[in-house]
Order: C-alpha cells, then sequence, then structure tokens
C-alpha cells in the first residue's frame, strides 16, 4: 500500500519557522526520525520511505499555500494513490496550541491550501490532520499571526507537539484513520 502525506506550507526562508508552515515542519521530523532527505521534484520537493509493509511518499509542495492541490494532484496520479491514502497536514487557527485532529473529509474552514486541494482533487473527502496554532491576534490580525513565527513558549513546546502528530501519522497508515482519530484527537 501506497500514502501520499502531504506537508501544507509556504516556501522560502522567510516563511520557515511561521505558524502557516507546520505541515513542513511535521514532515521535516518525521523525514529525519526516518534518516531521510528531501530532494527537489515536480511540484515540491519529496522524500520517499517504509513504515513496515507501507511506502510512503512525503510532500511539501512548492507552489505557494494557495495552490498546494497542484502538487497534490500530480503526485497522487504519478504514484496511483487512492484520494484515502492521502494525508494533508494543515495549521488550524480553530485549535488551540498543539492540539490535533484528524479527519477523514470537511470544510476548507476558510484555509486556502485546503481549498484548492479540493478544487484540484474534485472532492472535500480527503483526510487531513489539523494541527492547532491558536488564535491569541486581535481582530483584523489574523494573516499577520498565521506568517509570523511561534511564541517563545510554543517554540518550547513544539517539538514535543510535532512528535505527537508524528506518531498520529504513522497511526495513520499502519492502522487508519478511524484508529488515529480514536487515539489522537485532542491529545
Amino acid at each position: 500500500m501506497k500514502y501520499l502525506i502531504v506537508g501544507l506550507g509556504n516556501i522560502g526562508d522567510e516563511y520557515a519557522a511561521t505558524r502557516h508552515n507546520i505541515g513542513f515542519m511535521i514532515l521535516d521530523a518525521f523525514a529525519k526520525a526516518s534518516n531521510i532527505t528531501f530532494t527537489t521534484d515536480r511540484y515540491g520537493d519529496v522524500a520517499r520511505t517504509r513504515l513496515k509493509n507501507k511506502q510512503l511518499v512525503l510532500l511539501k509542495p512548492s507552489t505557494y499555500m494557495n495552490l498546494s492541490g497542484n502538487a497534490v494532484r500530480y503526485w497522487k496520479e504519478k504514484e496511483n494513490i487512492d484520494t484515502d491514502h492521502i494525508l494533508v497536514l494543515v495549521d488550524d487557527i480553530a485549535l488551540p496550541f498543539g492540539a490535533i485532529r484528524l479527519k477523514g473529509s470537511g470544510s476548507d474552514a476558510g484555509h486556502n491550501g485546503l481549498k484548492n486541494i479540493a478544487a484540484m482533487l474534485g472532492t472535500q473527502a480527503y483526510p487531513r490532520l489539523r494541527f492547532g496554532i491558536g488564535n491569541d491576534y486581535p481582530k483584523g490580525a489574523q494573516i499577520e499571526y498565521v506568517l509570523g513565527c511561534f511564541t517563545p513558549e510554543q517554540r518550547q513546546e513544539l517539538p514535543a507537539r510535532i512528535e505527537v502528530a508524528c506518531e498520529a501519522l504513522k497511526a495513520f497508515c499502519l492502522s487508519g484513520l478511524s484508529f488515529a482519530m480514536c487515539n489522537y484527537n485532542n491529545k
């Protein structure tokens, strides 16, 4: 079985440590723990690994966030991966910092990356792991908050929270979405 694990983020050094790039951060941590590296390929940086008898294709799209669907569709088709074997890692302002919520489908909740993926796949029924970044920002400052860096306190907690997200990713591939949801949602 083959899985496509997509971490959403924006390319460029100016975005590297921002809240909006948590998908990239999770994949980077997973790749480091798996002792694999990314190589630049069509529409993004790609790494491959095995998890027991599962093949994983890790993708960090090189398109900007709001065009992520182009990369997802390309790699889904190239690797012949079923939509239910795609997992998109994304930031979520509706969840408190570090909270994780896995879902098999749903709305884009105003997230332009998810909106474009749904448009390119022709469905909103694809699994996603939402990583809470909180919403502690003044009215009208959402963009600055999302594109801002984590607080010093959050940076201290971030490695442990990313590790939980990586474990949830493994559970999704090895035991399925229902198991991962039961064991990792809101943990």
